[in-house]
């Protein structure tokens, strides 16, 4: 008897399926919730791209560095790295936006602690990115500059660099969409990301339509995607392109 009266409520008329699924749906176009999330994109990408113009110049600089034979120079280059390989980025985050201004007594807002915080990162991945490459050249080139007179820093950019710089974009390209893919974490220093939109819209509509979290999450996965799916296959399509260059 329970059974069969749990059964027809919920297949009497007053709870169609498909009123349900429209009603999730339309969460994401009510008002200006849509141009709200894309809105909260292009903070992300915004971040992301501010973050890698300031770390990308700065981690070639230091990848350069760390070729030099200076054991000291090498080795606090090293922990440079290290430090951003093994600090989670949310403790860089916080550490950034609640700690450092407290204690230095002054006033950043969240989207500058982001880039700075994004970039030292970044420039700390590039850094090996480049390192790697660079050693990567056959000493029988490096000789050959050395032959012509070349210095240190001419064989850097006359002969490195070229040589190695088909190998340095997939990668920069790969830890561009992973730094795209981290601006989710902004939501915790009060960035009014794409994410935080999307929490916002589920709070507002969280009685009216409980459902919401699946459509406007499924929103944002698709627009993650569509940004960052395209990324690792050009950046997949050059790695191929290099190596079968490299291999002749």
């Amino acid at each position: 008897m329970v059974l069969s009266a749990i059964t027809d409520v919920a297949l009497s008329p007053a709870y169609p399926a498909s009123t349900t699924l429209a009603s999730g749906a339309s969460v994401l176009f009510t008002g200006d919730n849509f141009t709200r999330l894309l809105s909260g994109l292009g903070t992300s990408v915004t971040v992301a791209g501010l973050a890698l113009l300031v770390g990308i110049p700065l981690g070639v600089v230091l990848g350069a560095l760390r070729i030099l034979k200076n054991p000291v120079l090498r080795a606090v280059l090293r922990l440079y790295l290290e430090f951003f390989r093994i600090v989670p980025t949310l403790v860089l985050l916080f550490l950034s936006y609640y700690i450092l201004p407290r204690e230095l007594g002054v006033q950043v807002d969240g989207v500058t602690v982001a880039v700075v915080a994004f970039g030292l990162w970044v420039s700390a991945e590039i850094s090996d990115i480049v390192r790697g490459a660079l050693i990567s050249v056959s000493d029988h080139q490096v000789d050959a500059g050395k032959a012509l007179g070349m210095n240190g820093v001419q064989l850097l950019w006359y002969v490195r660099i070229p040589q190695s710089i088909n190998l340095m974009i997939p990668a920069t390209i790969n830890l561009a969409a992973r730094v795209i893919m981290t601006t989710s974490l902004l939501l915790l220093i009060s960035v009014i990301d794409v994410i935080t939109v999307g929490q916002q819209i589920m709070e507002a509509n969280r009685m009216t339509h409980p459902d919401a979290a699946f459509w406007v999450y499924g929103f944002i996965f698709f627009l993650y995607f569509i940004i960052c799916w395209p990324l690792a296959m050009i950046a997949k399509a050059l790695e191929k392109r290099a190596k079968e260059r490299n291999n002749g």
